[in-house]
């Protein structure tokens, strides 16, 4: 979502530094952004709608100096997206600046009670109302010597309801930076001596620090030239650990391809083998998986699992919720994060939680994961990054080692959780006596062999830019898949529609006949997941109706399988592999396509319209 970032020190051009950092948090996706430095008693502002090389000109065109600042990419919630609505926004008197991450649901009694109180506000966003808030408490005097902003926003907080995380900052109590975060991330990133920055994500401060401090719901934080101090409710300093953030700047760059998503695409044969080193006990038929350590009672006393996720991640954890039943025999359900704490759900004593997430910051899967947790449920999250709240916040966890994912659409990501939750799924059968060692050696020697074969299907990325290029102008895809690769074709569908906006829609091949068999004719590209697995005879069958209808047929299939070659218009090959791990070899082609048919009709395939990379509001 919203990126924040700021900086106090000794650096030069601090406008550009922070510009810089904004960069680096693009991928999140924004429609505008800003600045705030100050100087001696001023702040002064720059703020454009659209990209950051707008904001840039209109720093080159104005240039502004000092020794600390915030800035902000915006997307949109309260207010169209105009260089009006950009934050920073600022008090009446411009000695406050504030941006803001989350949302403020009370903004609309706020702003009534405000006005009726004379203030003016000149955007439609809820963020202007915390800043005109914030000036207005600490011209009560709610301060104490030296602490007036901190006091005053932290007295400003507690009228507020809803998600924040916030930056501050007054030429009425200068060279600080006071923070705050309730349910939407920040971090400090530790600089050298006389420098430190604020963030809401790593990527932000990397090319400065590895060493990051995760600020936790309710925390405050004041930045100052000699550092940081960490407070709750007025109380502190609170210690929080230092982080070193093992990723580097390089990973965040795109290292000579034309875009993040082909670069995460074609990483995933080493991404495979980050989230799988270590783990793999290939003879003895089993895993070792250190994050959950000492949870074998939990683990093997949990009568039913619920998985929660979002988007691509609602997608790995419908493969998960697969593998337990079909593996480990564990009654399974899968839910939407977003839905889950909002109809009442029971959950009943020994429920094991997945929590899915790349970001682990995913707003809705924290919240209902917070909710299952209120109700006795044993939490686990399989998240990428390091650090994050659903990390600190479960009771064990599995982290993904897929290294930074930048494009908005998932790919390596997806990947690592399939292969992720199918360790899992070995763990728990085996721990639980449901698996066999013969069976488990099976599956672990598949998944050992995974990064090789993806490599084999990236080798046809030429015949799939020529298949995206005979495609490219359809409007409607569909694509089918049974079992297993059900949700390999919701994901294909997603990944087509999310980055070249064309229409796309997955099914289980078998409801084709139950409605969408009506859309078929001979501009309907059909993709159909067909590998030789214990249902192919069925989808054979399904492959049948659609043809007898003209849809083209567009197959993917066993490598080696020409059963299918008179009956389809094209064919991509992939490897074969345990059936339960066929999904991650059946998304890795389709991946592909949708990426260069997003290409080849001029999208914007790193940062598609409408979307962020992680969403932390609701």
């Amino acid at each position: 979502m919203c990126g924040i970032v700021g900086y106090i020190g000794d650096k030069d051009n601090i406008a550009q530094l922070l510009v810089d950092g904004l960069k680096r948090l693009e991928y999140r996706g924004y429609d505008s952004a800003g600045v705030a430095v100050a100087s001696g008693g001023t702040i002064e502002i720059r703020k454009e709608a659209g990209k950051l090389a707008e904001l840039e000109k209109n720093i080159q065109s104005q240039p502004v100096a000092g020794g600390y600042g915030i800035g902000h990419t915006r997307w949109a919630t309260h207010g169209a997206p105009t260089t009006r609505n950009a934050h920073p926004h600022t008090s009446e008197s411009g000695d406050f600046a504030l941006v803001h991450n989350g949302i403020v649901e009370n903004a609309d009694v706020l702003r009534r009670r405000l006005r009726e109180r004379g203030h003016e506000f000149t955007s439609e966003t809820d963020t202007e109302v915390l800043v005109h808030l914030i000036e207005e408490v600490y011209n009560a005097g709610e301060g104490r010597a030296g602490e007036g902003l901190e006091r005053a926003v932290e007295s400003a907080l507690r009228q507020v309801e809803g998600t924040y995380g916030i930056a501050v900052i007054s030429t009425r109590d200068p060279d600080k930076i006071v923070v705050a975060r309730l349910g939407s991330p920040l971090l400090i990133g530790v600089g050298a001596e006389g420098e430190t920055f604020v963030a809401s994500d790593a990527a932000a401060v990397i090319a400065h620090t590895r060493d990051v401090v995760y600020l936790d719901d309710g925390d405050m934080a004041t930045i100052t030239r000699k550092g940081f101090t960490i407070h709750r409710g007025g109380i502190g300093p609170v210690e929080r650990p230092v982080n070193r953030v093992e990723w580097d700047l390089g990973q965040v760059e795109r290292g000579g391809y034309d875009h993040f998503m082909l670069k995460e695409i074609m990483e995933q044969p080493q991404t495979l083998r980050e989230s799988m080193r270590g783990r793999l006990l290939v003879e003895e038929g089993k895993v070792r998986l250190g994050g959950l350590t000492g949870m074998d009672e939990e683990l093997t006393n949990a009568k039913r699992v619920i998985i929660l996720g979002c988007g691509t991640s609602w997608h790995s954890g419908l493969i998960g919720e697969y593998m337990l039943e079909d593996i480990a025999r564990i009654p399974t359900e899968v839910e939407y994060a977003s839905e889950f704490r909002y109809r009442r759900p029971v959950v009943e004593p020994d429920t094991l939680v997945i929590a899915i997430s790349q970001s682990g910051e995913t707003a809705d899967t924290l919240w209902a994961m917070r909710e299952a947790k209120q109700q006795g449920a044993t939490c686990i999250g399989i998240v990428n990054a390091v650090g994050s709240t659903i990390a600190r916040e479960t009771d064990g966890g599995l982290y993904l080692h897929a290294g930074p994912e930048i494009g908005v659409a998932s790919t390596k990501a997806f990947t690592s959780q399939v292969a992720v939750l199918a360790m899992l799924t070995v763990h728990l059968g085996r721990l639980r006596g449901t698996l066999s060692a013969s069976r488990g050696r099976e599956i672990v020697k598949a998944l050992e062999r995974l990064p090789e074969q993806v490599s084999i299907i990236l080798e046809q990325e030429h015949t799939l830019y020529d298949l995206a290029n005979e495609y490219k102008d359809h409007p409607n895809f569909l694509y089918l898949g049974r079992g297993y690769n059900f949700p390999a074709a919701l994901e294909g569908a997603l990944k087509l529609k999310e980055i070249s906006y064309i229409h796309a829609e997955g099914y289980p091949a078998a409801e084709m006949k139950h409605g969408p068999i009506a859309l078929i004719d001979e501009n309907m590209p059909v993709v159909v997941i067909a590998p030789r697995d214990t249902v192919y005879e069925k989808v054979k069958s399904n492959i049948e109706e659609v043809r007898a209808r003209g849809g083209r047929i567009i197959a993917v299939v066993t490598e080696g399988d020409t059963t299918l070659n008179e009956s389809s218009d094209h064919i991509i090959q992939i490897p074969r592999t345990h059936d339960s791990l066929q999904p991650i070899l059946a998304t890795v082609p389709l991946q592909l396509l949708a990426y260069h048919v997003a290409v080849l009709r001029g999208a914007d395939v790193d940062q598609p319209r409408n979307l962020a990379k992680s969403v932390t509001v609701e």
